[in-house]
């Protein structure tokens, strides 16, 4: 029986939170990220969230969720772009950058704020880099 379709704007968090906790976990993976730093990206507070999700990442998550992992992936790809050696890509989130959203701090630094605003600020900045919009 074939689903029934929905408008394109539909946000259809049950089908995106499985990939995108599975995409998360990779670049976190990439990244050399602890757990609290992990925790904190994702918004999270409470460990045996994580550890559940981590486990089984077939759940339904939360928008705030969707949107933070939404802006990882994207400067993921944002690096793999403007930096194609893999290992520089990833070990840029943690290189000290003068540039002025991150005042001599890293960018995965500006990122565990744990506000999303800094989740989009990296990836702005990113995207502009990459001739993207700014």
């Amino acid at each position: 029986m074939a689903a029934q379709s929905q408008p394109a704007t539909a946000f259809d968090r049950r089908g995106l939170s499985g990939p995108a906790l599975r995409t998360f976990f990779r670049i976190a993976e990439l990244w050399s990220l602890s757990v609290d730093e992990q925790m904190t990206l994702l918004g999270l507070t409470a460990r045996s969230t994580f550890f559940k999700w981590k486990k089984e990442p077939n759940t339904v998550l939360p928008k705030d969720t969707l949107e933070r992992i939404s802006y990882i992936l994207g400067v993921y790809k944002a690096l793999q772009i403007l930096l194609p050696d893999e290992r520089a890509a990833d070990d840029w989130v943690k290189r000290p950058n003068a540039a002025p959203p991150f005042g001599g701090r890293s960018a995965l630094d500006r990122m565990l704020s744990g506000q999303v605003a800094d989740l989009f600020v990296v990836r702005q900045y990113l995207d502009a880099q990459r001739g993207g919009w700014a």
